[in-house]
């Protein structure tokens, strides 16, 4: 397996800026904690994986990064401004609601089943969040919605409905419309585990292009090759905690962490 993010990235990546500060998050769904204090920095232009097996928080920190998800303890800063909360425990809100639309639409994020609006072709699905959330006009959003379908190479699906596309055409047309909020980051819940192997390196190729373009990711992938690939850090997340993380080289190439090494074992191909 190649890891191709070398010490120099690794030395710049660290002293750019914060743009995704999360500090000892806490996330319970009642009596289940799932997440036991979580700390994740994720630097301008870093590419930043989450790995772990089913069940150990790594698409509920993604969502609660993005707000999606109410966290119970612990911050959440964004640029360097932190989520105003209300309330305690259980009952912690965010305080801000226009905080959270400025966050959200700065931190673009790409879901594992792709959720595009059925009835809206694929241009107007990339246009819609810029339209009527940002109130950007047409003739600024069409340009770039065309110029990001071409850009993850569906460019002659733009008139297409979502039912006419496959899944991993249908996942390109997401991250196009991810990408045409212009965001300071991505995040990627799982962007390829539903697709077939074939499907998945059409998407594992986007994801290389942008990780290639320096822009800040956050990723939550099953794919090892894919995250040892693009990360410039790697967090392996067991039973709600961080039981390791480092370089990619560090994780996969000589792992401390038993299970980090168990599971690692039932997941890269021998």
């Amino acid at each position: 397996m190649t890891q191709t993010a070398p010490a120099s990235a690794d030395a710049a990546a660290a002293s750019a800026a914060p743009v995704i500060e999360i500090r000892d998050l806490h996330k319970s769904y009642g009596p289940l904690e799932v997440l036991k204090g979580v700390s994740v920095t994720a630097r301008r232009g870093q590419v930043i994986s989450l790995i772990g097996s089913s069940g150990s928080g790594k698409s509920t920190l993604l969502r609660c990064c993005n707000l999606l998800e109410d966290s119970q303890a612990g911050e959440i800063l964004f640029e360097g401004e932190a989520v105003k909360w209300q309330g305690a425990g259980l009952a912690r809100r965010p305080a801000d609601r226009a905080q959270v639309t400025r966050f959200r639409t700065n931190l673009s994020m790409v879901f594992q089943q792709f959720n595009l609006w059925s009835h809206m072709s694929i241009l107007q699905n990339v246009m819609e969040a810029p339209l009527t959330v940002l109130g950007r006009p047409v003739a600024e959003v069409e340009p770039l919605a065309r110029e990001l379908l071409a850009k993850v190479g569906i460019g002659d699906k733009a008139e297409a409905w979502p039912a006419q596309l496959s899944g991993g055409q249908q996942q390109r047309a997401a991250i196009a419309r991810a990408l045409c909020m212009r965001p300071e980051a991505l995040l990627f819940d799982e962007p390829t585990s539903a697709l077939d192997p074939e499907l998945q390196q059409e998407v594992v190729k986007v994801i290389k292009d942008l990780a290639a373009e320096h822009r800040t990711m956050i990723l939550v992938t099953h794919d090892m090759r894919l995250a040892a690939d693009v990360s410039d850090h790697v967090i392996f997340l067991h039973q709600g905690k961080i039981e390791e993380e480092g370089p990619p080289e560090a994780l996969f190439g000589a792992p401390k962490s038993e299970r980090l090494k168990q599971f690692l074992s039932a997941t890269l191909p021998a």
